[in-house]
């Protein structure tokens, strides 16, 4: 493990050299910016099966609903023949976690890069390294021992936390008018159970990045910042011809 996480200090201390010319002090942060859009970029066939799988559950509704009228005295053949039905379409209601796990490697490894002290036995030179005022290796509470929330580390935090609630409000306006749009049958989801309880508070799920983005070493937070908002614009695209989602950006816009 000690030896991978050296090898992964290099490769962002070599991109951030690349970076250097055009970013300076804080070409390090450049440089975790960067590594994001490429782990989101080789996720993105993911994203993209993800998205067809729930625009094809979308389009069961109603032969669900047919279902659960036919099977309304027995739950378990409901069940059964809801499961079928997903067999039949190749629909699985599990692929949209998909991008979210291929993701945690990355950020796991970013957290323990900018979490420790020496790598490889040498010092982590890369704790010295900032995004303009702020330490890539510190976080909001080092922020606020220095300076406070209008400090000069405090204000990068800041600038942080407004993107990340843009992000989070867009994100709660599209995902409650896709729910509205599609609204999960009376019951719950017969393949996933629970899944009822779960969509009521995904549209706040977003918002919980503003804590993470507070707790975790800056250079983490970066990553989350990142992917967080490659993620709206992404979703805004693939799923643009969802119903509910046309409505939501002409009101965004």
């Amino acid at each position: 493990m000690s030896a991978f996480m050296s090898l992964f200090a290099e490769l962002v201390a070599h991109i951030a050299d690349l970076l250097d010319p055009l970013f300076h002090a804080s070409a390090t942060a450049a440089a975790i910016v960067l590594f994001t859009a490429c782990v989101r970029l080789l996720v993105h066939p993911l994203s993209r099966a993800a998205a067809r799988g729930q625009k094809a559950r979308a389009k069961l509704n109603p032969q669900i609903a047919e279902l659960r009228k036919k099977h309304a005295k027995n739950p378990e053949k409901l069940q059964k023949a809801v499961l079928e039905l997903h067999r039949k379409e190749q629909v699985s209601p599990l692929s949209g976690c998909l991008p979210s796990l291929f993701q945690l490697p990355a950020f796991f490894l970013l957290y323990h890069l900018f979490s420790s002290s020496s790598i490889g036995g040498d010092a982590n030179t890369l704790l010295d390294h900032t995004l303009f005022a702020a330490p890539l290796g510190g976080r909001w509470t080092d922020a606020l021992a220095d300076g406070g929330v209008f400090g000069a580390q405090g204000l990068v935090y800041a600038g942080l936390f407004l993107l990340v609630a843009a992000v989070a409000t867009f994100n709660y306006r599209r995902t409650k008018s896709q729910m509205a749009a599609n609204p999960l049958p009376q019951g719950g989801d017969q393949q996933v159970p629970g899944m009822g309880a779960i969509t009521k508070v995904m549209p706040l799920m977003s918002f919980m990045t503003l804590f993470t983005v507070a707790v975790v070493p800056l250079a983490a937070a970066l990553y989350v910042v990142t992917s967080t908002t490659w993620s709206a614009v992404e979703r805004a695209v693939l799923y643009r011809d969802m119903p509910g989602t046309a409505g939501m950006l002409a009101t965004a816009g």
